[in-house]
């Protein structure tokens, strides 16, 4: 800090009275030589001054434009990040909502080509019901004529049946139960069996399992599996596809044919179901199953391949 002293008031003077006349000068109209060089002496002297005071106040002026502007910007932050979380919602709900439609799409062409009448329903939650191992709560209960002993279906085939039912909920214990056992038959013939959840002694692991009863019944992988129907339709109506078969095992001393089946239903993503509370007058036998994919054609070769 400078001291005050006789010596430093005469360089404060000369310095104001320095300054007073280059205000002087510089405010004359038209280029004069001798304002001209007093102008650049000026600047000479005062720029690096000037210069210097501009560097050191620089972090104070930004300091205070940041806590000016910093409750504002955080603010604002907040606010796009609270529209983008609910347009993410939005968009979700959207995707739900487009995925549910096509299932029940999907599940009312199904019972159409059965005539199967069906309550809709919604899988709510996936659960284990006195000693059963695989099943869902449907959110649809007797108060829309559900009942116990009933089939369940979705868009492409047997979910299962309902073991027991509330005014507004159901329990639906899924074809892949151990204890699940549904009377089935193959595609295009009359050779029956039975479709075991999970796997069954002598034959290999599996989410379903079909034992035919003939022992010389022709089934190979890739053959089709429907119900049976039961007496009435409680608790299975009958032509509803069950899985196809992807391996065939003849266990020693077994009296029946074991497959392998691969389910119809993907029970990992359950979500829109259907209740049959009717079934159809008649058989629907195969109508239900979808058109087989064709096999591709062979190529001819060119002339001249062996």
């Amino acid at each position: 800090m400078l001291r005050d002293s006789p010596r430093s008031r005469l360089v404060l003077a000369l310095l104001v009275a320095a300054a007073v006349v280059l205000l002087v000068l510089d405010a004359r109209p038209g280029a004069d030589p001798v304002t001209s060089v007093a102008r650049a002496g000026g600047e000479l002297v005062f720029a690096p001054a000037a210069a210097g005071v501009g560097w050191a106040a620089a972090p104070a002026v930004t300091l205070y434009d940041g806590l000016r502007e910093g409750p504002r910007a955080a603010a604002r932050v907040a606010e796009l990040e609270e529209a983008n979380a609910a347009l993410e919602a939005e968009l979700q709900a959207a995707r739900l909502d487009h995925n549910r439609s096509d299932q029940l799409d999907d599940l009312l062409h199904l019972s159409g080509l059965g005539a199967y009448e069906v309550v809709p329903a919604q899988a709510v939650t996936r659960s284990t019901a006195r000693g059963y191992a695989h099943t869902v709560t449907i959110d649809t209960g007797t108060e829309s004529g559900v009942r116990p002993d009933m089939t369940v279906v979705n868009g492409s085939g047997l979910v299962g049946r309902v073991v027991e039912a509330g005014p507004r909920t159901a329990t639906v214990m899924l074809a892949t139960d151990v204890k699940s056992a549904v009377g089935a038959r193959l595609e295009s013939t009359r050779k029956i069996g039975v479709v075991n959840g999970g796997s069954v002694p002598g034959g290999p692991e599996a989410d379903l399992t079909l034992e035919l009863f003939d022992m010389e019944a022709p089934v190979e992988a890739g053959d089709r599996i429907v119900t049976l129907g039961s007496h009435e339709g409680a608790p299975f109506v009958p032509g509803v596809p069950i899985g196809t078969v992807d391996e065939v095992q003849v266990a020693p001393g077994a009296l029946s044919r074991i497959a392998r089946l691969t389910p119809a239903v993907d029970f990992a993503s359950l979500d829109v179901v259907g209740v049959v509370v009717a079934g159809p007058d008649d058989d629907p036998r195969d109508s239900v199953l979808p058109p087989k994919p064709k096999k591709p054609e062979k190529s001819e070769k060119p002339e001249g391949e062996q």
